[in-house]
């Protein structure tokens, strides 16, 4: 078999080869096994894989290697963005005119050659170019395509809504009027990663698409109906091994036989990489492939996306469980006394039994609790600012809420929060100004949505009579639902929020005589918390929720301080002015420019 006839009849080995010239590292076998799943032969195909596993740059070889076989195709590009598109495209035709091996196929000056649509030398004449790219809201009709490639048309923001998400699944079935008829190929790939637990990715099976799923873990044994059944096999094959217990074939081995029994080694090729030996009691959350992402660098993303953003975007997991669907979780608050003027300039966090807090009301599922911290580095220090969240509201069943947190080293202290049915009666106002006093608030933020700036035009007058203070405006705009847990999952799985005692105390004794118990938990902060989804609408009431989404979000921007590297530079702040307070003490020259080099900051 000669060297273009092996690329052309495994596309393995030419991506292999395109990989060489990008100088990139060889393939990996999640990598190697898309490209094989991509040239099945199959029709209809949905690849799901983990976020930065390279399933685009993979694709764009793929249709490299189409036309490299038959460079009569036309292959139609489709994104949920027209810039998207166009990359994708761009990337394709820098491919043809970087690699030397593919430099036949590049446009001659009579043919198209923009990053929209372009053609290979060989190409007949025809009204359809080569590859042509296109966003999913753009025009479509009209265009004809042997293979199309939906790449990640499903994206947030076409994809919040039930209303957004019908309009996306009738936008892609426009693929199939595309399609050229009684083609050789006729495929229609979809690459995508879910954004939501509504996925559009969840229909495309019940529509004839074979779909395969690379997870960025290995999954719990618990986790696998929820997969029903599309893991790609290299993933589904040792788990369900493990899970019979047959070890005689382990994981590792399994690979090593699947993977050497490509037409490239058996050419006496390049060996395909290896993934590392897993033990197999171990291999429950283990990286599929960790020459992309290893345990720490998962561990990272984990804790930057949140629990149930990770389980979207790495695990492509859609059906939550419970504890992912609440996504908020008591457990990851740390409660303590709080002081009004200083604060732990380092607060750790544990849940060892002996942590947990039991005189405290619980409103969390089973198995959430509220803890104390393991302990308190530093010293105590003055809060480093404070601000107050303030959610409006009108006469009506809500209450206008607030939130008091202040900030100390990146760490963020909730020391107030509750509501008031008064909505902008005089009395609230001068209420929220006398907290924002007890408390030395700094700022005050207000949601402008309600009335149009109204409320805080009504709260200037009374602040500025019982407490001055800078006072601003937001505005929100999104599903409400799903911008509070984006504000607050990753802060507190990080254990960045500490909560004072007294807030959840006095969130659970703030009862209303006139209201059922069911009625009344509703209106606690905790409550809400622990029960919102991101489904519209989950909560009956969400302010306290929402004024703490807030606050907090005030603070994101400044959450990157390193807690320790602030510790340090405070002790050589005070180390230096206690040695300059020693010199002058003992009589020492007046001017501090003679103390040595070393000892001046």
């Amino acid at each position: 078999m000669s060297d273009t006839d092996a690329l052309k009849s495994d596309f393995r080995n030419f991506l292999y080869l395109i990989w060489k010239y990008l100088n990139l590292p060889d393939p990996t076998p999640v990598q190697y096994d898309i490209a094989d799943f991509l040239q099945s032969g199959q029709k209809r195909l949905l690849i799901e894989a983990f976020r930065g596993v390279g399933k685009s740059w993979i694709t764009s070889a793929y249709v490299v290697w189409l036309l490299f076989k038959d460079p009569q195709l036309n292959i139609l590009v489709v994104s949920a963005s027209k810039q998207r598109a166009d990359d994708f495209s761009t990337f394709t035709l820098r491919l043809l005119q970087e690699i030397p091996l593919l430099e036949h196929l590049q446009p001659r000056e009579n043919q198209r050659s923009s990053k929209i649509a372009f053609d290979v030398a060989p190409a007949r004449a025809s009204h359809a170019p080569s590859v042509k790219s296109v966003g999913i809201t753009g025009q479509i009709t009209g265009s004809r395509a042997d293979v199309i490639i939906a790449d990640d048309v499903e994206v947030v923001n076409n994809s919040l809504t039930q209303m957004l998400r019908e309009r996306l699944s009738e936008s892609v079935k426009e693929f199939e009027a595309v399609l050229k008829p009684k083609t050789q190929y006729g495929q229609i790939i979809f690459l995508g990663t879910p954004q939501t637990e509504q996925s559009l990715y969840n229909d495309l099976p019940t529509r004839g698409y074979t779909a395969r799923i690379w997870p960025a873990r290995f999954p719990s044994p618990s986790k696998l109906t929820s997969y029903s059944g599309r893991l790609a096999p290299m993933i589904q094959e040792p788990l369900e091994r493990a899970i019979a217990g047959d070890v005689s074939d382990s994981p590792v081995s399994y690979l090593e036989t699947r993977l050497t029994q490509t037409p490239q080694n058996q050419s006496g090729g390049p060996e395909h990489p290896i993934l590392e030996a897993y033990d197999e009691a171990g291999l429950d959350g283990k990286p599929t492939d960790p020459q992309r992402f290893d345990e720490n660098e998962l561990e990272e993303r984990e804790i930057s996306y949140g629990r149930s953003g990770f389980a979207l975007q790495f695990m492509l997991d859609t059906s939550l469980s419970d504890a992912e669907r609440y996504p908020l979780k008591l457990a990851d608050l740390l409660v303590m006394d709080l002081d009004v003027e200083v604060g732990p300039e380092k607060v750790v966090w544990g849940t060892s039994p002996e942590l947990i807090i039991r005189n405290l009301q619980n409103v969390g599922f089973a198995g959430d609790r509220y803890h104390r911290p393991q302990q308190t580095v530093g010293e105590f220090i003055p809060y480093q600012g404070c601000v107050m969240a303030i959610d409006p509201s009108g006469r009506g069943g809500d209450e206008t809420a607030y939130s008091i947190v202040k900030m100390i080293n990146g760490q963020l202290f909730l020391v107030a929060s509750g509501g008031f049915l008064g909505g902008y009666t005089e009395s609230t106002l001068e209420s929220l100004a006398r907290k924002a006093k007890h408390h030395k608030v700094n700022w005050v933020v207000a949601e402008s949505n309600f009335g149009d700036g109204m409320y805080t035009q009504l709260m200037r007058p009374v602040f500025g009579r019982i407490y001055p203070c800078t006072i601003e405006e937001v505005r929100h705009t999104g599903q409400k639902e799903r911008r509070i847990i984006d504000t607050l999952e990753p802060i507190m799985n990080q254990h960045k929020l500490v909560v004072d005692t007294s807030v959840v105390e006095k969130d659970a004794g703030g009862k209303r005589p006139d209201l059922s118990p069911g009625e009344n938990l509703s209106y606690q902060m905790f409550h809400q918390m622990t029960r919102l989804t991101k489904d519209k609408g989950s909560l009956r009431h969400d302010d306290r929720l929402e004024a703490l989404a807030m606050a907090v979000n005030y603070w994101v921007d400044r959450m990157g301080h390193d807690v320790d590297r602030n510790m340090e530079d405070r002790r050589e702040d005070l180390l230096q002015q206690e040695i300059e307070q020693f010199i002058l003490d003992t009589d020492g020259p007046e001017d501090p420019n003679w103390l040595p080099q070393m000892l001046v900051r």
